[in-house]
């Protein structure tokens, strides 16, 4: 499977950041809540959701991608939530 992050990231109006991304050219949006946005780095102080995204971009594309590849798309979207971090990445 051929998967390419073509964003560009976007805040949605929860706080979440929607980021869109292309498997075997079929468009699919990567959902990243709030909540994994604060806990991805918890000793940081959360402040614009989109620079703390981008901070931590390649930590959360790689847990977007893990999800596409495991089949966890529904309806063209997957969500990244607190639940999707491995406990060793804190940062």
């Amino acid at each position: 499977m051929k998967i390419e992050f073509i964003g560009p990231a976007s805040l949605t109006q929860d706080g979440g950041i929607k980021y869109p991304a292309k498997a075997d050219g079929q468009d699919i949006l990567c959902y990243f809540s709030y909540e994994v946005l604060e806990d991805i780095d918890p000793e940081a102080i959360f402040g614009d959701a989109l620079e703390h995204f981008v901070k931590h971009q390649l930590k959360l594309l790689s847990i977007a991608e893990h999800k596409i590849f495991s089949g966890h798309a529904h309806a063209n979207q997957i969500q990244i939530v607190s639940n999707d971090l491995p406990s060793d990445w804190a940062s």
